[in-house]
């Protein structure tokens, strides 16, 4: 496979240069920078800080966040390069080495990418850290010339004094600049002087992906490097009984079985295919143990009865509860939102080489610091013996923000003292994943005789990822993502009671999702706003509207994607329009969805309008392309996606029983952007959370159905 692989990246090498149909004019970017102790190079560069070098490989940017295919080196390149003033072609971008004292994201508190923090945490900090380096350089150059700064001027990396004649390019300073101390406070550019910042760059890793160069974890080759390939006990907490290990060891190519907790087994061989064999030949029996019953039956019908119990209270304003109780008109509604796959297009893999004194890790992960530390703990060895290799990813969406396979690479590669790549294949993949968790909302609303919301309850009953990965965040028995855009909406509201009932489901690990709790919430909040509107005989749109009165940014973008949608025209029979608002990750967003419902009973998507205020933009491009493939991720998801269980072990094993949205299923998509003065917000999440309660609006304008259990495709059946 890694043959084919390299083959097919050759031929387009050989095209791309044979026709002469593409100019790399971007350098490439250095993709796997490594921990460890610096080079004299290192030491002689110019680092006034942590996110900026200029040495003789030219001028290089420290990335704090990882790409997984987010287009975030990019925009964080394009905030820097605007303070440097440069030419995005005239610099390169490095991961980030492990170190939460330089390279914490300050809202997740974590060296970590995830949750649409990235552009969100790097406005300022990096744009003050190219600024830094440029008045350093400056001041270095003024010196030499004997001349005021504030006469001096930068254009693309040269340094200008007009009056003298003078000029000098930043590497040829560099080494005074390096001399000079580092000031505290610099002043930024006004936005009126962006030049880089606001316009539709080329993404800096485009080239390297069409010609097939760039790296990811999967790619990794090192030398005297052997393959491995593992089976996990189907059912969590189970153990293998029996194995055949003289068949396995027989198979030529297989050099050795390595085993971890008596519920993992990996073969290593020469290559791939000899692991994957030797494995088949072990032909392993298994003990469910204490999970072996599970169902998701068994774990909604709980569920069920612990969302009946009063939960922790999130918010409690002007008695919700008895407001409604006395409402003309009263509605309640019980959501369930399922449990769901990451299934990222690269499967887990994890290339380790540990030495008695040393050991060093070539994976893809948003998280660089728990990757060093969680090799760290299971070797002995000491955190900074051991060197990160952060590599490009064939996607995440939160899977990488955890370490669970990086540790089981260390537990069962421990002894081994060759490299090793540790290959999940599909199937182990898709069926030993750390789930979104399935959530039971419980939500009701009271409205006057105006048919105007007077009173509002959500209850959230789900697992709490924040209480196991980031237990400080857990305050007080509330799971802050669980609840996201269920206590606060964008809306007008006069009572509102919201609660958190906390439940882990037996035999099944949990963990963030793209789109995170505002997902799932926005499915619920949204459809339940339509079914006010229902209930009181309004358009849906001027429902919304009305409960807008002090929120004018989120009243902008409905009213854009209600233009630019044709909200309120003529519709054929079986067509149906529907909308989902949010106020999420920093960001302003309305999706406005049409489908049609076919002869076949089955649902057509046509249109998808999203109008977004995202604050102020880095790169129209890279807000289009995140929302576009979010929310055709949403869709997917709404449309097809369920993670279920028999006698404990996962169901779906490929994209055979785990469906994708096809292409020529996916809707026209059209991108609408507001221009705004505001900070930054994130866009990663926000087009696959703005996805399900379009939908299910949309599918009950056009039916009358009422969806309100995911996925749809189950729920229509």
């Amino acid at each position: 496979m890694i043959n084919n692989l390299h083959s097919r990246r050759g031929f387009l090498k050989g095209t791309v240069l044979a026709t002469g149909g593409l100019v790399l004019a971007v350098q490439l970017p250095r993709m796997g920078r490594a921990t460890g102790p610096a080079s004299s190079s290192e030491e002689a560069a110019f680092t006034p800080n942590a996110f900026v070098k200029i040495d003789e490989n030219g001028i290089t940017l420290i990335m704090p966040h990882t790409e997984v295919g987010q287009g975030i080196y990019t925009s964080s390149a394009m905030l820097m390069a605007e303070e440097l003033e440069l030419r995005l072609d005239q610099l390169k971008v490095e991961a980030a080495p492990p170190d939460l004292s330089k390279y914490m994201d300050p809202i997740l508190y974590d060296q970590a990418t995830g949750g649409s923090t990235s552009t969100r945490s790097d406005w300022m900090r990096l744009r003050q850290a190219a600024a830094t380096a440029r008045i350093m350089l400056v001041g270095a150059a003024a010196a030499k010339w004997r001349v005021d700064p504030a006469q001096c001027r930068v254009h693309e990396g040269t340094i200008y004094h007009d009056a003298s004649n003078q000029s000098s390019t930043y590497y040829d300073i560099a080494a005074e600049a390096a001399k000079l101390p580092v000031p505290a406070d610099v002043p930024l550019k006004d936005p009126s002087q962006f030049k880089v910042i606001g316009t539709r760059a080329k993404r800096l890793d485009t080239p390297g992906k069409v010609n097939g160069s760039v790296v990811y974890g999967m790619d990794i080759r090192v030398p005297g490097m052997k393959y491995a390939t593992l089976a996990i006990s189907p059912v969590t907490g189970g153990r293998f009984t029996k194995m055949n290990e003289a068949a396995a060891r027989a198979v030529k190519g297989v050099l050795d079985i390595v085993t971890a907790d008596n519920a993992a087994v990996a073969v290593i061989g020469e290559h791939m295919w000899a692991a994957k064999q030797g494995l088949d030949a072990l032909n392993i029996e298994w003990d469910a143990g204490e999970n072996g019953a599970v169902t998701v039956d068994t774990i909604v019908a709980k569920m069920d009865q612990v969302s009946q119990q009063p939960g922790v209270v999130i918010r409690d304003e002007n008695k919700a509860v008895d407001v409604i109780a006395n409402a003309p008109t009263k509605l309640s509604a019980i959501y369930r939102s399922p449990f769901l796959s990451h299934s990222p297009m690269e499967p887990l893999n994890c290339t380790l080489h540990i030495q008695d004194d040393r050991a060093e890790v070539w994976v893809g992960t948003q998280v660089p610091v728990r990757t060093q530390k969680a090799v760290a703990d299971i070797t002995g060895l000491p955190p900074e013996k051991v060197t990160v290799n952060n590599q490009l990813m064939g996607g995440a969406f939160g899977r990488r923000l955890d370490v669970d396979t990086i540790e089981l690479a260390a537990k069962l590669l421990k002894d081994t003292r060759y490299p090793v790549k540790l290959v999940w294949t599909r199937e182990q993949d898709m069926t030993h994943d750390y789930y979104r968790p399935y959530y039971y909302d419980r939500v009701a609303a009271g409205l006057d005789k105006d048919g105007r919301m007077i009173g509002r309850t959500h209850r959230v009953t789900g697992s709490s990822i924040f209480a196991r990965w980031a237990p400080a965040a857990f305050k007080n028995g509330i799971d802050p993502d669980a609840v996201d855009c269920a206590s606060e909406t964008p809306y007008d509201e006069e009572a509102v009671f919201a609660d958190y009932v906390r439940d882990e489901p037996a035999g099944v690990n949990t963990s963030w999702w793209r789109g995170v709790g505002a997902t799932h919430n926005l499915f619920v909040v949204e459809s339940f706003v339509d079914e006010m509107a229902t209930a009181t005989k309004q358009d849906p749109l001027e429902f919304r509207r009305k409960m807008l009165t002090k929120n004018p940014r989120a009243l902008a973008v409905l009213n854009l994607a209600a233009e630019k949608a044709g909200w309120g025209q003529a519709l054929p029979p079986g067509r149906g329009k529907g909308i989902s608002l949010q106020v999420a990750f920093g960001s302003y967003l309305a999706h406005i969805l049409e489908i049609e419902i076919t002869d076949e009973k089955e649902v057509r998507l046509v249109r998808s309008v999203i109008a977004v205020d995202c604050g102020v933009v880095i790169n129209p491009d890279t807000v289009v392309a995140q929302m576009e493939g979010g929310v055709i991720f949403g869709l997917s998801s709404a449309m097809f996606n369920q993670v279920t269980f028999t006698d404990g072990a996962v169901d779906q094993t490929n994209f055979d029983t785990y469906r994708v949205l096809r292409i020529n299923e996916a809707p026209k998509i059209e991108v609408y952007q507001i221009k705004s003065g505001e900070a930054p917000g994130g866009v990663g999440e926000a087009g696959t959370a703005a996805a399900a309660g379009a939908l299910g609006n949309a599918i009950f304008a056009a039916t009358g159905k009422r969806i309100r259990s995911l996925p749809l495709a189950e729920a229509l059946a």
